[in-house]
C-alpha cells in the first residue's frame, strides 16, 4: 500500500494572520532607521518578506502603515496603563514610579522610542501625521501623568499644582532620554545610564510634588 501523501499547508495560509504585525514591525525598524520621508513601501515589503501588492492588501498608504505602527506599538500600551490606573491601590508616588518605569521598559528602550526623534524632526513636513501623533500619543500620554498627579493632590500626597504644566514637565526628562538614545548614544558620546537617570528624575519629581512641611 502506498503511503498517504502528507498535506502541507501553503505558507501564505499559515502566515496570513501574522502579516499585518510583520509589516508593522518591518515598518517600525525602517521608520526609525531612515525617517518617515525616506522609508519606501517597497523596502517595507522586502524587509517583511512579502510583495508590495501584499502590503496593499492591509494598508492603503505609507501614512496608514505609520498610524498602524503607532496604534499597535504605543497607543495599545497607553490604553493598558489607563486600565491599570483605574484599579491601582498603592500610593500616588508609587504610581508615578511605575508609570515612568513602565513607559521606559515598554517604549523608551525599544525601537518605539525612536519614533519620538522621528516626530520631532519631521512633524513640520507632515502636519497631518503630527496631529495624529499629538492626539493619540502625546495627549493620552500626558493624561497618564495628569491622572497620577491629580490623584496625589486629591489624597493630600502632593501639593496643588497646575495640571496644564506639571504633567509635561514630569514627562520631559523621559522624552529627552529617548531622544538621547537615538542621537548622541549612537555617536559615541558619553552614555547615560537609563536606570540611574530615571530613578534620580523620579525621586526629584516626587520630592518636588510633596506638600510643604512647616517645622513643628
Amino acid at each position: 500500500m502506498s503511503a498517504v501523501p502528507k498535506i502541507i499547508e501553503p505558507r501564505w495560509e499559515r502566515r496570513k494572520d501574522a502579516r499585518p504585525g510583520e509589516l508593522a514591525a518591518a515598518a517600525l525598524d525602517l521608520f526609525v532607521e531612515r525617517g518617515f520621508a525616506a522609508t519606501r513601501l517597497d523596502d517595507v515589503a522586502k524587509r517583511a518578506g512579502v510583495s508590495k501588492g501584499t502590503l496593499y492588501l492591509y494598508f492603503d498608504s505609507k501614512e496608514d502603515l505609520f498610524k498602524a505602527v503607532i496604534r499597535e506599538g504605543i497607543v495599545s500600551r497607553i490604553a493598558e496603563f489607563e486600565e491599570r490606573m483605574k484599579a491601582y491601590q498603592g500610593s500616588s508616588a508609587d504610581l508615578l514610579r511605575e508609570l515612568i518605569r513602565t513607559w521606559w521598559e515598554q517604549i523608551g528602550v525599544t525601537s518605539l522610542g525612536g519614533i519620538t526623534k522621528l516626530m520631532m524632526s519631521e512633524a513640520g513636513n507632515f502636519p497631518e501625521l503630527a496631529q495624529f501623533y499629538h492626539e493619540e500619543v502625546i495627549t493620552r500620554g500626558m493624561g497618564l501623568f495628569e491622572t497620577a498627579i491629580s490623584r496625589g493632590i486629591k489624597t493630600g500626597e502632593f501639593r496643588d499644582m497646575p495640571l496644564d504644566l506639571v504633567p509635561r514637565i514630569s514627562a520631559a526628562p523621559v522624552v529627552m532620554l529617548m531622544l538621547w538614545r537615538h542621537s548622541f548614544d549612537v555617536c559615541g558620546v558619553k552614555h547615560i545610564d537609563p536606570a540611574e537617570y530615571l530613578s534620580t528624575h523620579t525621586e526629584m519629581l516626587i520630592r518636588s510634588l510633596a506638600p510643604d512641611r512647616k517645622p513643628a
